[in-house]
């Protein structure tokens, strides 16, 4: 499994230390930043956004200050539903309920709360539950038509 990372400066040393941790059970791809320089989130967002939709990857990680603007940036993409999290157990229901395919975390995570989050994502599969396809259907119909 292919894993991509995404973050901006202020998420730069937890993706950088979550890359060092999984890349010992996963394949990683690191789509930036590359630094802790000032960056804006979007820029990288929508790189790993495009890498998720085109399934280079399996799945994606994305990282900013709050978690919250990388998301949203993310959820741009056409084909991508990025769930910005703060638990596991939130990890777990956007995978079964929303077949969500990036996580999005704040940069406040300690190291280990954030593998527990990615890994709890990552391990979860989406059920087949027609409530559940029937709202994704929603979601991905709204996609392609507007």
């Amino acid at each position: 499994m292919k894993i991509g990372f995404a973050s901006d400066h202020r998420g730069y040393a937890l993706k950088q230390q979550l890359m060092k941790e999984l890349s010992k059970e996963y394949d990683v791809v690191d789509y930036g930043t590359h630094s802790e320089e000032p960056t804006d989130y979007p820029d990288y967002a929508f790189i790993l956004g495009e890498s998720v939709a085109s399934k280079q990857v399996s799945f994606g990680v994305a990282i900013c200050g709050s978690g919250i603007g990388i998301s949203i940036a993310c959820n741009k993409v056409l084909g991508v539903r990025c769930a910005k999290v703060s638990n596991a157990e939130e990890a777990k229901i956007t995978r079964i309920d929303n077949d969500a395919n990036i996580v999005a975390l704040s940069e406040k995570n300690t190291l280990l709360d954030a593998l527990n989050i990615v890994k709890t994502f990552i391990e979860t599969e989406h059920t087949a539950l027609e409530k559940h396809q029937r709202r994704i259907r929603k979601i991905i119909n709204y996609e392609e038509t507007h």
